[in-house]
């Protein structure tokens, strides 16, 4: 009994807790994270300021685990789709899928990350903590692979290392990405992730990878 009960006084501790950080990002996003009081997003959460305090240290306290949190969900639907992938082309259509639907899902922490990291945003690390550019990193060495395995399998022509390919990939994807963000009615960012592949790597395919890249 005494384990029940305290497996659910961590359920409400972790709801509560969700729900402090959802009131902070919206605020954080709408106003901008220098204009918000701790205060503010005590009135939004609907609990007292000493309950917030009980969660977290201070306003930069709770931003970061903001960020630390939707890093790690980005990071496993990111690592989800690559996985499912029946081969490499697969998993850069699915990586790039998955992004999109990311950045649409998630509109409110994309604008706090814009508005506080300001002319640097399209460095993916930039304003992270440690572990975070560590996870980070960790997502393009996994990228990086599905290029070097490709290369051996002759989908891909060895042009670049495969990390540099990653990164051209993470690179392109995310400038397009920010600026669909900023003008929804650009089309910056293709639907068709095909368009996408072919703009980045036709001179990288080899022809057994322009077979697969149409299938």
């Amino acid at each position: 009994m005494e384990e029940v009960r305290s497996t659910r006084k961590e359920r409400e501790r972790q709801r509560q807790r969700q729900e402090i950080m959802e009131a902070a990002l919206y605020l954080f996003s709408t106003k901008g994270y220098h204009n918000v009081s701790m205060q503010e997003v005590a009135q939004k959460a609907e609990f007292s300021v000493g309950t917030i305090y009980n969660f977290f240290e201070s306003k930069y306290d709770l931003y970061r685990e903001i960020l630390r949190d939707y890093a790690y969900k980005f990071h496993d639907v990111i690592s989800d789709a690559l996985e499912k992938a029946q081969d490499e082309i697969g998993a850069l259509k699915s990586y790039l899928r998955a992004k999109l639907k990311l950045f649409k899902d998630n509109v409110s922490l994309i604008r706090l990350y814009v508005r506080e990291t300001q002319g640097v945003r399209l460095n993916p690390k930039a304003g992270m903590e440690e572990d975070i550019r560590m996870l980070y990193s960790s997502f393009i060495q996994r990228l990086a692979s599905i290029f070097e395995m490709g290369i051996k399998k002759g989908i891909f022509r060895s042009i670049l290392t495969p990390k540099q390919l990653a990164i051209v990939l993470e690179a392109v994807s995310n400038a397009l990405l920010f600026e669909w963000f900023e003008n929804p009615d650009s089309n910056s960012y293709p639907e068709d992730e095909n368009e996408i592949l072919r703009l980045l790597f036709e001179p990288l395919l080899t022809n057994g990878g322009y077979h697969v890249m149409s299938s």
